[in-house]
């Protein structure tokens, strides 16, 4: 039985001096097949492999990771969670993850350390501000919060913003407030999936990589073909984030995906600073300062493809240089270390939910900043694989929309927009 972790039960394990804690998830013998293979145990196939279970009592999973649990893009973003979206389609789906984040630690029994900051967007553009304005109406509608904000305004919200004066290139005009904004622990969400996830039956499979997909004499999925062999399913879902298109063309199965790399770096910890998180879309980047009073800072992805993992000197030296322009005292801050994920981005750059042409085969790709849609993520595709039918929240964006070009053009998923 899964122990649950509590303050007793943190007084009663500190007699022992820690010792005696039991695993936090099992590490099972791989069988030769299983109703439903997860391929990726990052935040949406653990989260898809608990709802599988909990909400639907499909327990014979498998969660097969080429690496370590919460090793791959869900260690590597910014934990930035928000629901400020513009498209109809898009903002339900985003407050429901928002709302379920909130929820997270209780719902997991596991400690997010999950903190609503509000998103400050600070705009510097006519053109901007009327595009963030309609969002907000948009907004509005679905009970998401967005709100104006005079510039003094901002500037009281963030006391460390000292650039961007009358004289500048790109003066500070008027900022939008997303109150329902958040930051938590990225690795906290994955153990707490996977914990939860593994109590109810499930199988997670660390060092367990996907070479291939194995379909049958009917074209349907048969399984994958891994470093460990052979292993069956009926149903096998891709939930592998930049590597999507990798694995699916080994089925023949090509996908309207391209692959960019994402990069974010950290300083060295400072006093506290900053206490919201800071959107800057004009000038391409965007802030929030971490418990451990490090800046964690990201900006634009590469302009071209790419699956390289690390930071490309031209986007670090141009984030910086925007960062600065507007928060001139960071210029004496030391950088701590730098890293970059892949992402797979749709043509419309929303997500892709969906059954594909060949049987069995699920996706869940297109996530551009996927962290914040994790739990949601998990619910609807859950739902999919169960029910053989779309999510209400997601019904919108399966693979059909490319065929009839039903396009759902968002422009709310990046600072480079």
């Amino acid at each position: 039985m899964t122990q649950r972790y509590s303050a007793f039960s943190l007084a009663r394990h500190a007699l022992t001096g820690h010792k005696n804690w039991p695993k936090a998830w099992r590490s099972p013998p791989l069988k030769s097949a299983y109703d439903v293979i997860i391929i990726g145990a990052g935040g949406h196939g653990l989260a898809t492999a608990y709802h599988l279970a909990r909400d639907y009592g499909v327990t014979n999973v498998a969660v097969l990771e080429r690496g370590w649990l919460g090793g791959g893009n869900i260690a590597r973003n910014t934990v930035t969670i928000r629901s400020n979206y513009m498209r109809d389609e898009s903002i339900p789906f985003y407050v429901k993850s928002v709302e379920m984040f909130d929820g997270l630690t209780r719902d997991l029994n596991f400690n997010m350390m999950h903190s609503k900051r509000s998103m400050v967007d600070v705009v510097q553009t006519y053109g901007r501000l009327r595009e963030l304005r309609r969002r907000q109406l948009v907004m509005d509608i679905h009970g998401a919060t967005y709100q104006p904000i005079t510039t003094e305004e901002v500037r009281r919200r963030i006391p460390a913003l000292t650039g961007g004066g009358p004289d500048a290139r790109l003066p500070i005009l008027a900022g939008m407030v997303h109150t329902d904004a958040a930051v938590n622990r990225h690795d906290a969400v994955a153990w707490g999936y996977a914990r939860a996830a593994d109590a109810r039956g499930v199988e997670i499979h660390q060092q367990t990589a996907v070479n291939s997909l194995v379909r049958g004499a009917s074209g349907a999925i048969e399984g994958v073909e891994t470093n460990r062999g052979m292993i069956r399913a009926k149903q096998v879902v891709v939930a592998v984030s930049g590597h999507t298109t990798t694995l699916t063309e080994t089925a023949g199965l090509r996908l309207p995906l391209r692959t960019m790399n994402l990069s974010a770096f950290v300083s060295e910890p400072v006093k506290p600073l900053i206490d919201v998180i800071v959107n800057c879309p004009d000038s391409g980047f965007y802030l929030s300062q971490s418990d451990k009073g490090e800046l964690v800072v990201g900006g634009p992805p590469d302009p071209g493809q790419s699956f390289r993992r690390d930071i490309k000197q031209q986007v670090f030296e141009n984030t910086v240089s925007s960062m600065l322009s507007l928060f001139p005292a960071f210029k004496t801050l030391k950088l701590m270390r730098q890293w970059a994920g892949h992402l797979d981005i749709a043509h419309d750059s929303s997500p892709i939910m969906s059954h594909t042409d060949v049987p069995g085969l699920v996706i869940t790709a297109g996530w551009w900043g996927g962290y914040k849609a994790i739990p949601a993520g998990g619910l609807t595709l859950a739902h999919l694989v169960a029910k053989g039918a779309p999510h209400p929240l997601m019904a919108d964006f399966t693979l059909n929309r490319f065929k009839t070009l039903d396009y759902i053009m968002e422009s709310g998923t990046t600072t480079a927009r």
